[in-house]
């Protein structure tokens, strides 16, 4: 097994088991020190805590590209600003309870107390300063960070095209005229443009620790634009609910040298697999857990015929099944005479009729 695989194995497993972890850490603060002194039980949470936050890399504050790194330099200043608020409220918060307990027979007590303009000036100042500054840090992303703002570089951008279908991601890289399903490869220190559509529903294209999420719908076109300054396999995920393969709608971004890169293509034309309307029908239907795969030729113009709608979207529940109810879940609860609900036109109706 390469380092590559070690770390994508690797990866996943750190993915999968990170709620056990989190479960873990608070059964031991919890029930199992429950006879413990109570500075024991919070030692434990803590180190419990900081095994979630750091047993697992590959999050937005672990950034691999200028985008990430933009997007976590964001976040990092945004906390900073609101912890300017938060540590004196605290602080003032312990200190004036101590100050004013009840057995402190010095505290000055004034029940005629109406106004104070240096009191209204530090409880309205603050405050607008704060929305101010995050004002401004909101402006400097959504300008600088416009996931359609081409990426500035001396090397010429790599296009793909993403597919979100149900449950899987195909990458079509029409330059090449090549694609993937589940694997995306792309080399370093290179610009890439993704144009992105979804085959059925609503998604949400997600790599942590490159950049931007960026929704993508049937029907229409989104552009984002990502680079990976590092070699490295890094995780990617469907941001956004989509149904029952939800869960496993993940791939794995590979960035390679361009030389591993130039390998790549090489051996992906040598593939026999064609990716034309037929197999991306398919490949449309209904189904998660799917593994990776590749297409040494992908037709001319798919993307856009997905994007058009010539290539009709994704099939629903109903239609996959052979028979009987969609596979959807949560089921709806039965009503409590047994009886099914009406449906939608014979409630219209009803109303109509009042």
């Amino acid at each position: 097994m390469t380092a590559g695989n070690w770390q994508s194995a690797g990866m996943a497993l750190c993915m999968r088991h990170k709620g056990n972890v989190e479960r873990h850490a608070w059964k031991t603060s919890g029930s199992r020190q429950a006879g413990k002194p109570r500075v024991s039980r919070a030692v434990a949470t803590l180190f419990g805590i900081s095994v979630i936050l750091t047993g697992c890399s590959g999050g937005v504050l672990d950034p691999q590209g200028p985008i990430g790194a933009g997007n976590a330099k964001i976040l990092l200043n945004s906390l900073a600003i609101m912890l300017v608020i938060v540590i004196p409220t605290l602080v003032a918060l312990l200190f004036f309870a101590w100050k004013y307990r009840a057995t402190n027979s010095q505290a000055r007590y004034d029940p005629e107390f109406v106004y104070s303009g240096r009191i209204e000036l530090i409880v309205w100042g603050i405050p607008t300063l704060t929305i101010l500054f995050l004002g401004g840090l909101i402006y400097y992303g959504s300008q600088h960070l416009d996931p359609r703002t081409p990426i500035a570089s001396d090397k010429p951008q790599l296009n793909v095209q993403v597919v979100a279908l149900d449950w899987k991601w195909l990458f079509i890289y029409p330059d090449q005229q090549v694609a993937t399903v589940n694997n995306l490869v792309i080399p370093t220190g290179v610009p890439i443009h993704f144009t992105l559509t979804s085959a059925s529903v609503m998604n949400a294209f997600f790599v942590p620790q490159l950049g931007s999420m960026i929704y993508v719908m049937n029907g229409m076109r989104t552009d984002l634009h990502l680079q990976a300054d590092h070699v490295g396999t890094y995780y990617g995920q469907s941001a956004h609910f989509s149904g029952d393969g939800f869960s496993n709608m993940h791939f794995l971004v590979h960035a390679v040298p361009a030389q591993e890169y130039s390998a790549f293509l090489s051996g992906l034309k040598a593939r026999t697999g064609v990716l034309n309307a037929d197999v991306y029908r398919k490949l449309a239907q209904q189904g998660s857990d799917v593994s990776e795969s590749a297409f040494g030729h992908a037709q001319d113009g798919l993307f856009d015929a997905i994007v058009r709608q010539a290539l009709p979207p994704g099939p629903g529940p109903a239609k996959n099944q052979s028979g009987g109810e969609p596979a959807i879940r949560p089921k709806a609860a039965p009503s409590p005479t047994g009886s099914a609900s009406p449906a939608p036109q014979e409630k219209e109706g009803a109303n109509d009729a009042r």
